[in-house]
């Protein structure tokens, strides 16, 4: 059996303002699914802001990082401060597993991280 992540759902207040942070984050305009949800193709995984009000469910923000590979770091790290990021843990900084990263957060509390491709731990053998 194969199994494949294929849709992260990121719970948001307002889809259009969710498309213009995203579309300006990710550097893609994504697409309109229907009137509460717009996707964004993350290399193969979609990337659904998704207001869940309109599915008569309570806006919670996700409890835990959604984390995105990526090849210009420095240059997503300053759409980040541009985009409106209510948070921004620190500075780039380089992880005692490896990854050279940021932490964010979403205009809706979403926790977002971003790595530099090529610097992913996907597990194995962390040795501190």
């Amino acid at each position: 059996m194969i199994v494949k992540l294929f849709r992260v759902i990121l719970p948001v207040g307002d889809v259009d303002d969710a498309a213009s942070f995203y579309g300006a984050l990710l550097g893609s305009p994504g697409e309109r699914v229907s009137g509460g949800r717009h996707y964004f193709d993350c290399g193969g995984t979609i990337l659904a802001c998704v207001d869940p009000r309109g599915e008569g469910q309570e806006l919670r923000p996700n409890i835990d990082h959604v984390y995105f590979s990526v090849d210009e770091l420095d240059r997503v790290y300053g759409r980040a401060k541009a985009a409106g990021c209510s948070w921004l843990g620190e500075d780039i900084s380089v992880r005692p597993w490896g990854e050279r990263s940021f932490f964010a957060r979403d205009p809706w509390g979403n926790p977002i991280c971003f790595v530099e491709a090529g610097t992913e731990f996907t597990g194995g053998r962390f040795v501190p």
